[in-house]
């Protein structure tokens, strides 16, 4: 298991054995929060053993459970734009709400969970990647899962490092996948994208059939913003981190996305969500380009609830992540009440 799942696995196993989390609660929870999704499906567990993009996946069930306990907690579910308000207008801590929101414009995201959405009757954003509705843009986080299941061994140079990597089982596969996948992240995008490109190609792996095969076309998404309870957002052409890119090509990144959105579907996308959007993927150049192109919020993947000093920086606000490693309702409480937050809320509550 990637190191990183480990240690929050862990830190999640001591909220629950000892509670504490609800006696922090009232001091860590925050007025509000913006939950992440990704995928909404219920496929089988690969035999194997290996999913190492299982995070991004919950099931339907658990979605359905999760939107009840939210409210159960005393969250009103809201619209971003209704985020939005709230923040320019202060945060009211006896009026504690919940934003939901979906990257990427993943198909499941129509056809899984926007019925579930619908029968609770809450609010959603969807944040649109235009190349993937095109079929243009490439889901590397996908071709090298792909990559490596189809493969029994791998050989690969990255950095100038070279790496002959076993990937017999599952254990192995994962192993691998993981070994790659940080070593990517620490590239130049255009790099990344070569390297992967060159691991799909070993394993016969079209570049076009992740987008293809998950992602919504335009009549899906024309689709999914004829709900009422759906706002559609902007999250870049093509998915980069945008951090790594120059400005200008950055800047073109989002704004081509909101004007693909507006040519397409004939909405204005008021809200932005920057692809991968950890420090090393979007910072203040990123946040200052998304205000001077008018969007009205931006949110990154930083962990976090949403306190009345995000008011004065709405376009780098924090997410809670509904990780589908661990699709359980007391995670979902610990997550709520802002304890596993509290270090980084209390000493750094807006992002960098």
């Amino acid at each position: 298991m990637d190191l990183k799942r480990r240690l929050i696995g862990w830190g999640l196993d001591v909220f629950g054995a000892t509670g504490v989390h609800r006696l922090a609660a009232p001091f860590t929870r925050g007025p509000g929060a913006i939950l992440m999704l990704h995928r909404v499906a219920d496929a089988a567990p690969d035999p194997a053993g290996y999913d190492p993009n299982k995070g991004l996946t919950v099931r339907q069930d658990f979605l359905d459970a999760a939107l009840t306990r939210v409210r159960a907690l005393g969250f009103e579910i809201v619209s971003m734009d209704e985020v939005a308000d709230r923040l320019h207008d202060g945060l009211d801590a006896a009026r504690p709400f919940v934003a939901i929101t979906f990257d990427d414009g993943y198909r499941d995201t129509l056809r899984a969970a926007a019925p579930v959405l619908r029968r609770h009757g809450a609010p959603y954003t969807v944040y649109v990647t235009p190349g993937f509705a095109d079929r243009t843009a490439r889901m590397w986080w996908v071709e090298l899962e792909e990559a490596v299941r189809r493969l029994s061994h791998i050989e690969i140079e990255i950095g100038g490092e070279s790496l002959s990597l076993p990937a017999g089982d599952g254990a192995q596969k994962t192993a691998a996948f993981f070994a790659i996948y940080w070593r990517l992240r620490a590239l130049p995008e255009p790099r990344l994208l070569a390297h992967c490109a060159a691991l799909a190609g070993q394993a016969g792996l079209d570049l076009s059939e992740p987008a293809r095969t998950l992602c919504c076309d335009w009549e899906e998404l024309a689709e999914m913003a004829a709900d009422p309870l759906c706002t559609i957002g902007a999250h870049t052409m093509t998915h980069p981190r945008l951090a790594t890119l120059p400005e200008a090509q950055a800047r073109a990144e989002m704004e081509n996305s909101r004007a693909a959105i507006r040519a397409r579907l004939g909405i204005e996308a008021l809200h932005f969500a920057y692809p991968v959007g950890d420090p090393s993927s979007a910072g203040r150049r990123e946040f200052d380009t998304a205000k001077a192109l008018g969007f009205a919020t931006g949110v990154t993947t930083r962990p976090g609830m949403l306190f009345p000093e995000h008011g004065g920086d709405l376009l780098a606000l924090p997410r809670v992540s509904v990780n589908g490693g661990w699709q359980r309702l007391e995670v979902l409480d610990i997550l709520l009440s802002g304890a596993a937050f509290a270090l980084w809320n209390r000493g750094k509550k807006l992002a960098a």
